[in-house]
């Protein structure tokens, strides 16, 4: 009989021992809440304050940011791309920094395919090499449209934005890259002699995989999009703008489920229906709210319910609504910080 209790005892050990390791190699890589902040770097001066204001945003509770820096880094692969007063490697260093003194995870973020322009003016990339326009020798000075693309089919296009992503994960030391994505109309153009008549989800698809492949299979860094151009507008009403309506949505079952998608919305809503449809395609979300603190409320509010643990937490955009010195001050990053009851906390990779 002592014998067949101890065994007993020894087989509930054993099962709690191989419970416990499953649900540790079961758990949630990113078991706490990502408290973010996405911030626009597009020059030194603007480097420099985001350094500055990293202490205030960890006091905050923020544990994230998404600098995006696009052509503002003094690149050396293709220093023909670089803008005049673009960060160097030194003073992203200084910033480097001070987010890991701070214990803030910082994601650089280069805004691929799409907004390769704003207003009359195109940026450096389509400027110095306009054979990688999605829409060549049209729309004269940008008119009548709303942001440039490359063609995702231009076979030396990957090479030279490749370099640069590559700059960037070193000069941030980064484990992670956000590539954009976001508000792309121009995709599948019929001036494009690559992509005229191809499907654009498969065509947006193919770019995000080309990027997925180089950032997560070879880099080994996690990849974060905003996710807009994966929601079908005619399915979830968010409109044109959060949503697509030019054809790209059917990409969400052609890429990699391992990206982190940011789901952005600046609206208050009763439901936002895209972070569930999100969640059950198998992507880990992070929702995006901007400077309505009403929307910020009712976004957090909505996501928390689908009590999932790939919903990652909240990300709060800015676009300018505050200056980078007075982000610890901005009302939507006070209300998504104190939503969330566990405070600022590191993110675990």
């Amino acid at each position: 009989m002592r014998k067949l209790v101890v065994c007993a005892m020894l087989g509930l050990l054993v099962s709690v021992f191989l419970v416990s390791k499953l649900s540790a190699a079961d758990a949630p890589r990113n078991a706490h809440p990502w408290l973010g902040v996405h911030v626009m770097l597009g020059n030194r001066g603007q480097a420099a304050a985001l350094a500055e204001a990293v202490g205030g945003l960890a006091d905050a509770g923020i544990n994230a940011v998404v600098a995006e820096i696009n052509y503002g880094f003094k690149y050396q692969s293709h220093p023909e791309l670089a803008s005049d007063n673009g960060s160097s490697k030194e003073q992203i260093g200084r910033l480097v920094a001070e987010c890991r003194k701070h214990r803030i995870r910082l994601i650089p973020q280069f805004q691929c395919l799409g907004h390769q322009s704003w207003s009359s003016h195109t940026f450096s990339l389509l400027t110095k090499h306009p054979q990688f326009d999605e829409s060549p020798g049209q729309y004269p000075e940008n008119k009548e449209i709303y942001c440039r693309s490359w063609c995702p089919l231009h076979p030396e296009v990957n090479p030279v934005i490749f370099s640069l992503m590559d700059e960037l994960i070193e000069a941030f030391e980064a484990d992670a890259l956000h590539v954009g994505m976001d508000e792309v109309f121009l995709i599948g153009e019929e001036s494009c002699p690559r992509c005229k008549g191809k499907d654009k989800a498969e065509l947006f698809a193919k770019a995000v995989n080309d990027y997925h492949k180089h950032l997560v299979e070879e880099k080994k860094v996690e990849m974060l999009m905003w996710g807009d151009r994966l929601i079908d507008s005619g399915k979830i009403k968010y409109g044109e703008w959060e949503a697509s309506a030019n054809g790209t949505a059917g990409a969400i079952d052609l890429i990699a489920k391992d990206i982190i998608i940011c789901d952005w919305h600046y609206e208050p809503r009763d439901a936002y229906e895209s972070v569930p449809m999100f969640l059950e395609k198998g992507f880990r979300v992070w929702p995006a709210s901007w400077k309505n603190p009403k929307a910020v409320k009712a976004l957090i509010d909505y996501s928390r319910t689908q009590k999932n643990p790939r919903m990652l937490g909240h990300l709060n955009t800015t676009w300018g609504a505050v200056p980078i010195k007075d982000l610890a001050a901005f009302e939507p990053i006070k209300l998504s910080t104190s939503s969330f009851s566990e405070g600022s906390v590191i993110l675990d990779r």
